[in-house]
């Protein structure tokens, strides 16, 4: 058995503390330092970071998310034992925990910690696949040469770092394959270190819910409800040929995980499909004037992110909910891609003017996709838009402006609506 102290880093034969410090940060297992596939996993993060610039919520509840009607975004551990989690209605997440301090979300800020969490990743390896601003797969294969250890210590060296540095914990999961490191992960949240190795894999799936498995969401697991399929033991008894033939490509999937297999790669270069951003209202509006205000600002923040990511994209999208939670969804091509708060809005807003229906709406969203690299951007001009390239200037002086003094250093008199 080897086992490995999180806090100074000495590797030892076993035991439950380590015998260089003394503290019981241990984690131990047979394959411990044989294992490269690791999952990495921010505690919390959005609240994490919120905590951190803001001494004061240290030690109450956070949840960061926006409105009465809005959704909760992420929430801190305090909340979470109340019983509040992310894509839970704000309103609910009040009765549960009306002492919690709700704070909206500061995208930018977490982009930034994104962005140095990361590249502390690729100084261990350049097999970094992002999943979200929060959480990565890493392959370590053939690293412990360069480093001198083998991955669990530089893991462990990982999370230490990130906290010493940035004050943001994470959670490590370490296993033999992309499914495993994922479920291992969650299991010590937070600041956890969790491994699944080769030899128990079998025996630990075996009496886990299916809804374990990654991608069985609710719709699936009606389905799967329906065939008396509720454990992984229950996935063990069908032939691979009649979960395909019920459930089709997912089937196959089942019946891969199911045995703990899963031969995907962790690929750095695993592509962004879609950038969007939605708001619910306090209540229900069908008021051109303010929807117009709600197009420009959401357009805004996914141009924020198309820019912050490098991105265009050659497709717009907008949705809007109704009262009766209806969704109408309409996008338009452009000719050429665009990350332009300007061009994103004129086309979301035209896609509005042409919907022909009068709401009252609950929720209203703005999107990006079909993406493309930045350098692709408004390659062609519009020649039937003379004052499109006066705006373009204006909007790149804008951003240069709130990158030296802040988000708020210049507002659009249309985003006030």
């Amino acid at each position: 058995m080897t086992s490995l102290c999180r806090d100074c880093l000495t590797c030892f034969p076993g035991g439950a503390r380590c015998p260089a410090c003394g503290r019981p940060r241990v984690v131990s297992h047979p394959e411990l330092s044989e294992l490269t596939i690791a999952h990495m996993d921010c505690d919390a993060f959005y609240a994490s970071v919120e905590k951190r610039d803001n001494p004061a919520l240290r030690d109450v509840p956070v949840i960061v998310g926006g409105g009465q009607r809005g959704v909760v975004t992420t929430a801190c551990y305090i909340a979470r034992i109340r019983g509040v989690h992310s894509a839970m209605p704000m309103f609910k997440a009040l009765q549960l925990c009306p002492e919690a301090v709700v704070v909206k979300p500061r995208l930018k800020v977490y982009a930034e910690v994104s962005r140095a969490i990361r590249q502390m990743m690729l100084e261990l390896t350049p097999a970094v696949e992002p999943l979200s601003l929060d959480e990565a797969f890493l392959d370590l294969g053939g690293t412990q040469r360069l480093h001198g250890h083998p991955p669990a210590v530089m893991l462990a060296r990982l999370v230490r770092r990130m906290q010493a540095d940035l004050g943001i914990g994470g959670s490590i999961g370490l296993s033999h394959n992309k499914f495993l490191a994922k479920i291992a992960s969650d299991l010590d949240k937070p600041r956890g270190f969790s491994v699944i190795g080769k030899a128990e894999t079998t025996a630990f799936l075996r009496d886990k819910p299916v809804s374990m498995i990654w991608g069985v969401g609710r719709a699936t697991q009606a389905a799967l409800d329906a065939a008396g399929i509720r454990s992984i033991s229950d996935l063990l008894r069908w032939d691979r040929k009649d979960l395909h033939s019920r459930f089709g490509s997912m089937g196959d999937r089942l019946w891969h995980f199911a045995r703990g297999q899963d031969v995907r790669r962790v690929s750095p270069d695993a592509p962004v499909r879609s950038i969007s951003k939605e708001t619910t209202f306090s209540v229900d509006t069908g008021a051109t004037e303010i929807l117009d205000g709600h197009i420009w600002r959401l357009a805004e923040q996914v141009s924020d992110r198309a820019k912050a990511r490098g991105l265009a994209g050659r497709v717009v999208t907008l949705k809007l909910k109704r009262s009766d939670h209806k969704v109408l969804t309409r996008r338009t091509g452009l000719r050429d891609a665009t990350h332009y708060a300007d061009h994103i809005y004129r086309k979301a807003r035209d896609l509005y003017d042409q919907l022909g229906d009068a709401g009252p709406y609950r929720l209203i969203g703005v999107g990006l996709s079909e993406l493309v690299p930045a350098a692709m951007a408004d390659l062609s001009g519009d020649l039937l838009d003379p004052g499109a390239a006066r705006r373009k200037a204006a909007e790149r002086a804008t951003d240069a402006i709130r990158a030296r003094f802040g988000a708020k250093a210049i507002v659009r008199g249309r985003a006030l609506r």
